[in-house]
């Protein structure tokens, strides 16, 4: 990602004949006129690679993710639109927000309505919304998050489009710290946990790669993910068609599931293929009862800057004895 420029030039010429004024004051002018102009534009490059320029810091910012909305109040911003979902807003001061679709389909009415100087969106996903959202005279900034790497992107990237490069800087530090922690904690373990972790909704399930969000936090909580070496689904590269057969040889010692949905009724189903394939009783997740639903705020979608408690609560799952160092 190119380092955003905060400065751009602005050439300001006087013709005004008879001038009385001294030169040293014509240019002091000049010298202030230009320091304001590039206190009030921004210039970004977003993940996408798209270059957008911003004539000043955005008021009104509409976020189509949870992810973007919570790291825009750490960051100390707000938002006037959020993303619909079936939980409580990311941050409590969010709770009132407008409500405005999500990645996947947007409420183009609705966010029109609330005049947005930047939408936030996913990349690629919302590359076909960017024209829509210009005619309204606005512009989309594109990011995405694979990984604990990508998020401390948007950290940076957001910190940037605010000006509060210094806040970002300060929240990316405090996540290396603790992901550095926990990374110290794992390695003392002799025998690192086996994980399979399954993305699903009733009667669709796949395997979580390491390339993915919740792939990246296992393997920074220290697990071992039993699903690195299949190969990723053509449209969704993150996951992996689930093999009974591969699983059952490597012995996952917890499976692990996430959902969008009601986790309670997907661990329900996923419990019951199970039970109907018994090659899965011999897997010593199953015997030991270690097959659970991770929380969706956390795990279903990009957490933003709770990825730290993301991180806490995986590490925990699969360290209870040091859960409490």
């Amino acid at each position: 990602m190119k380092a955003s420029h905060l400065g751009i030039s602005i050439l300001l010429v006087c013709t005004l004949a008879g001038c009385s004024q001294p030169a040293a004051s014509s240019t002091g002018t000049a010298a202030t006129a230009t320091s304001a102009a590039a206190a009030s534009t921004v210039s970004l490059t977003d993940f996408a690679n798209r270059t957008i320029p911003l004539q000043h810091i955005p008021q009104r910012i509409v976020a189509l993710s949870n992810g973007d909305v919570d790291i825009i109040y750490a960051l100390g911003g707000t938002v006037v639109g959020r993303p619909t979902s079936t939980g409580k807003a990311p941050v409590p001061a969010a709770e009132k927000v407008q409500t405005i679709g999500s990645t996947h389909e947007i409420d183009l009415e609705k966010i029109a309505f609330l005049q947005p100087d930047v939408v936030l969106g996913n990349a690629p996903l919302n590359e076909k919304d960017i024209p829509t959202i210009e005619s309204i005279g606005a512009q989309m900034v594109l990011s995405s998050a694979n990984s604990v790497a990508d998020i401390q992107r948007q950290i940076t990237l957001f910190g940037q489009m605010l000006q509060r490069e210094d806040r970002a800087s300060q929240l990316n530090d405090e996540l290396k710290q603790h992901i550095q922690k926990l990374s110290t904690s794992a390695k003392a373990a002799a025998h690192p946990p086996r994980v399979l972790l399954v993305y699903g909704a009733p009667g669709t399930y796949m395997a979580a790669l390491p390339n993915s969000l919740s792939g990246n936090i296992l393997e920074l909580a220290g697990g071992i993910n039993i699903a690195a070496d299949l190969p990723g689904l053509q449209n969704y590269p993150q996951y992996a068609q689930l093999n009974t057969e591969r699983i059952v040889e490597a012995d996952p010692d917890y499976v692990l599931i996430m959902t969008h949905g009601s986790g309670e009724e997907v661990k329900a189903g996923f419990l019951k293929e199970m039970q109907e394939n018994q090659a899965w009783s011999s897997v010593s997740a199953v015997k030991n009862g270690q097959v659970d639903v991770l929380p969706s705020d956390l795990f279903g979608t990009n957490p933003g800057t709770r990825v730290t408690e993301a991180l806490d609560l995986m590490h925990g799952l699969l360290y209870p004895d040091k859960a409490h160092e």
